[in-house]
């Protein structure tokens, strides 16, 4: 939380370190066998390997029921084959978890994770980094898995059909890590509009000293507070083991929005200014944009916060 935090603030949104070491270290510890932790772990830790998830595909978003590509065990190895999209990290990843269907004619049964280790791997390919609206630094990748050799002992865990659990129950985590920086980055856009508006004079007069000014900082500002107690209890939460699907649903959609609103009305107040990329206001509103989007849109949080009313 501390690092993302920090990571927010400082206005670097160009390294998927959420991905690297709040997911994807993550599912090895929650999931790998004591052999895959150690020749994994280590290696996440050190930078070694740069860490990515793969699970959108071209042709299918939130649905990871629904996903095409396939992992089919052959002997003593699985065969990889299909493309995913929309992957952080994906140009310099070295160590990719994908989601595929070990089972194609099942559902959520026949999804698994495994492990592709990108070196030397024979039919992996990176495709372009992405062109995004915001986020420009970060390697927003496509990767093509065309017949994919990888070892049996790659299999996450060991046991097929479990990669859509494995997912729901990391979930949580990862929706409360996009919080963590919706909320920092939150508090970053009021911080640099109450510093502009008190440097910046219109009439004779800071723009702070107007009363449209005060009313919408004051609204920023109590977003922004409401929403750092709401997140304070979904961390103290989750780290007691108590943090469920739905309550990081809430915490996702509610502190996403909130940006969204918070780094538009923050935006306004700098009138042309707040419309140049140089300025970070500029940058930290079109980097908010895909907070509503990623980890699941905001229509996807409601219905799982409503299937729990």
């Amino acid at each position: 939380v501390l690092l993302l935090e920090e990571q927010a603030r400082s206005g670097d949104d160009a390294w998927g370190i959420p991905v690297h070491n709040g997911i994807v270290a993550h599912y090895v510890l929650a999931y790998g066998t004591e052999d895959q932790k150690h020749r994994w772990l280590p290696k996440l830790a050190s930078g070694e390997l740069v860490g990515a998830i793969a699970m959108t595909e071209p042709g299918t978003g939130s649905d990871l029921q629904s996903i095409k590509t396939k992992a089919i065990r052959t002997g003593d190895t699985y065969v990889v084959d299909g493309a995913k999209t929309f992957i952080t990290n994906g140009y310099q990843a070295g160590l990719i978890i994908v989601a595929a269907k070990t089972n194609p004619e099942e559902k959520a049964a026949g999804v698994s994770l495994v492990v592709v280790e990108t070196e030397g791997a024979e039919g992996f390919r990176r495709g372009r980094v992405l062109d995004k609206v915001g986020l420009k630094g970060q390697d927003t990748a496509e990767l093509f898995f065309d017949n994919v050799t990888i070892p049996a002992e790659n299999l996450l865990g060991g046991t097929e059909g479990q990669g859509f659990v494995q997912l729901m129950q990391q979930l949580p985590q990862e929706r409360l890590l996009i919080a963590v920086t919706a909320v920092a980055a939150m508090e970053l856009v009021v911080d640099l509009t109450l510093k502009y508006t008190r440097e910046r004079e219109a009439f004779g007069r800071p723009l702070f000293g107007f009363q449209n000014t005060k009313f919408t900082l004051a609204d920023a500002a109590t977003e922004a507070a409401v929403s750092r107690a709401f997140l304070d209890r979904c961390i103290d939460r989750h780290l007691k083991g108590q943090l469920d699907v739905p309550g990081a649903a809430m915490a996702k959609m509610w502190t996403t929005e909130r940006l969204g609103k918070v780094a538009d009305s923050c935006l306004q107040l700098f009138g042309g200014y707040g419309f140049m990329t140089e300025y970070p206001i500029a940058k930290a509103w079109t980097g908010a944009r895909v907070q509503r989007i990623f980890g699941g849109t905001t229509e996807i949080m409601k219905e799982i916060i409503a299937r729990s009313l």
